[in-house]
């Protein structure tokens, strides 16, 4: 996991994190939530952004709960001294919780055998698992069927009755709220609110037991999905869940710059990169960004994505590597040592997440949390 050490200003690339910009975010969030709790979801080394820094910030901020995808991410965030109430919801058969129990990190359950594996550490440690009780409502992917709900609340139930679990919270995930008017929205909304009143009726729903499904789009933009609290991602970050209707007022948290490592003349028809894909016009500048796929930088790049260098705007010339790719910049004075920002909240006319996101045909998650380990994150 990322941890905040500062770095040489020489390194060869950064990925500047504004911890400021985070704890705005979140503050935004947050009046967006109205009166619900909020969970501040720091899974994937909180989006690539570092997940110990983020985490802390975000709690700064107000946030009263963390989210996890996996238990490992929850122990890194318990021995770095975190002691805010975390979920962590993907678990594997086979699985050991002895470690997350014992660490009082609540557990997500969507099926029966994964509530008796919850209970078996919970006897084996003498530690109650608080699980969430997790409903599919649509997106098809964890958690119980409509069918298979009433189920799952008899055997949690059940075991609650013996005194191995706590039934802390009941949950689901949105498939389309990041796509307003869908009408798969309201059907989830409807059927967790049924799913709800299930688990009301069998006594499985009470005061103490949180319900949520708002993600970072139903957040900002769905009143009725707040529940008892919210789990925002990527808005954390500063990224729109929703780029068509805006930025929300949120605060882009990454920076990625480089320093150029190499700049040379050469001539027109000279072919650059693997296979030649660019090829110089005329006698330019090339400019040698140490920072590549192995890094995250997206191999479909080539040819497309843009930087700022020398003070405009470069598309990258030519195939993307493993560890470089090459940028033309004409006739501008370029050096090595020279700073090169991929991407960052624009304002000094930078390409944003954004914009790299929509030139490749993907989505903001996918730019930042693929930035790499061997890309130093400087926290401010």
């Amino acid at each position: 996991m990322s941890s905040p050490i500062s770095f040489p200003v020489a390194a060869p690339s950064q990925a500047r994190v504004d911890l400021a910009a985070i704890r705005h975010n979140v503050g935004l969030l947050r009046e967006h939530a109205g009166g619900a709790e909020t969970m501040a979801v720091v899974k994937a080394d909180a989006y690539g952004h570092g997940l110990v820094p983020c985490a802390r910030a975000c709690l700064e901020a107000g946030a009263g709960r963390l989210g996890t995808a996996l238990p490992a991410e929850a122990l890194a965030l318990r021995a770095a001294g975190i002691t805010a109430p975390i979920l962590s919801w993907i678990i594997t058969g086979g699985e050991r919780m002895d470690d997350a129990l014992l660490a009082d990190v609540e557990l997500a359950a969507g099926a029966v055998w994964l509530l008796d594996d919850l209970a078996a550490a919970a006897a084996r440690t003498g530690r109650t698992a608080r699980v969430h009780l997790k409903i599919d409502t649509g997106i098809t992917r964890g958690g119980a069927t409509a069918a298979e709900w009433p189920a799952l609340l008899d055997r949690a139930l059940a075991l609650r009755a013996e005194g191995l679990i706590e039934i802390t919270g009941l949950w689901t995930h949105m498939a389309c709220a990041d796509m307003p008017g869908h009408p798969s929205i309201d059907a989830q909304l409807d059927a967790f609110d049924e799913a709800v009143a299930v688990a009301e009726k069998a006594g499985a729903a009470g005061s103490q037991v949180i319900r949520h499904l708002a993600n970072s789009a139903a957040t900002v933009t769905l009143p009725r999905a707040r529940y008892d609290m919210v789990r925002p991602g990527i808005a954390v970050y500063g990224l729109s869940p929703i780029p068509e209707l805006g930025d929300f007022g949120l605060r882009p948290a990454m920076t990625l710059t480089a320093r150029i490592a190499l700049a040379k003349r050469v001539p027109a028809g000279t072919g650059v990169s693997y296979g030649h894909l660019y090829v110089t016009e005329r006698e330019t500048t090339l400019g040698l960004v140490p920072l590549g796929y192995a890094d995250g930088i997206l191999r479909q790049a080539t040819n497309t994505a843009e930087v700022l260098a020398a003070g405009r705007r470069r598309r990258i010339a030519g195939r993307v590597c493993m560890d470089q790719f090459l940028i033309d910049v004409g006739d501008d004075p370029l050096a090595a040592g020279d700073e090169v920002v991929l991407f960052g909240p624009g304002d000094r006319g930078e390409p944003t997440a954004q914009e790299w996101a929509d030139s490749l045909g993907t989505i903001t998650h996918e730019i930042v949390t693929r930035i790499g380990a061997r890309v130093p994150r400087v926290y401010r």
